[in-house]
């Protein structure tokens, strides 16, 4: 009888195979509608359709048909920018304009986290050996974290800026 060695799966791969898994679940859970602050709408529910009525009830008008499901059409909007007209030299005393309001601060980003975790766990598996390994594991794992939740948030902001 031949004795062979069981190969283990590497704790980091169970901990990314876990992170891609929950995310994946809480993507489906956000767009069926379940988390509060998902903007997924819930289509209505049809109600079913009475027993028809015996004969001696007055029969009431059939029910009108109901509205077809409508296409979702997506169009293109463009937004043009016309130059200043010039300004006639007097002008009358006009108030300054309010400021702009203060973009919203950027939130942490628990997919930037997980990916950067995984990453930096990943490259810091492949430095040293032994115990050095596994605190190279951790470190990169804590650095790629925080690195990939900075990078979120810097896309964050940049899709919040006006486009001009």
């Amino acid at each position: 009888m031949e004795n062979t060695t069981r190969t283990r799966i590497h704790p980091m791969m169970a901990v990314a195979a876990a992170s891609v898994a929950l995310v994946s679940l809480v993507g489906a859970a956000s767009i069926a509608g379940l988390l509060p602050n998902s903007n997924a709408k819930n289509a209505p529910v049809d109600t079913p359709i009475a027993a028809t009525a015996p004969e001696t009830a007055p029969v009431a008008a059939p029910a009108p048909a109901p509205e077809p499901r409508r296409v979702v059409e997506h169009k293109t909007v463009v937004h043009h920018v016309n130059a200043p007209q010039p300004q006639p030299q007097q002008q009358v005393a006009q108030a300054p304009a309010p400021a702009p309001a203060p973009a919203p601060a950027p939130q942490n980003s628990a997919v930037g986290i997980g990916i950067g975790a995984v990453v930096g766990g990943l490259l810091g598996n492949q430095v040293g050996s032994g115990n050095g390994r596994k605190l190279a594991t951790i470190a990169g794992a804590v650095g790629g974290g925080y690195v990939g939740n900075e990078i979120a948030k810097k896309n964050q902001q940049q899709q919040q800026q006006p486009q001009q």
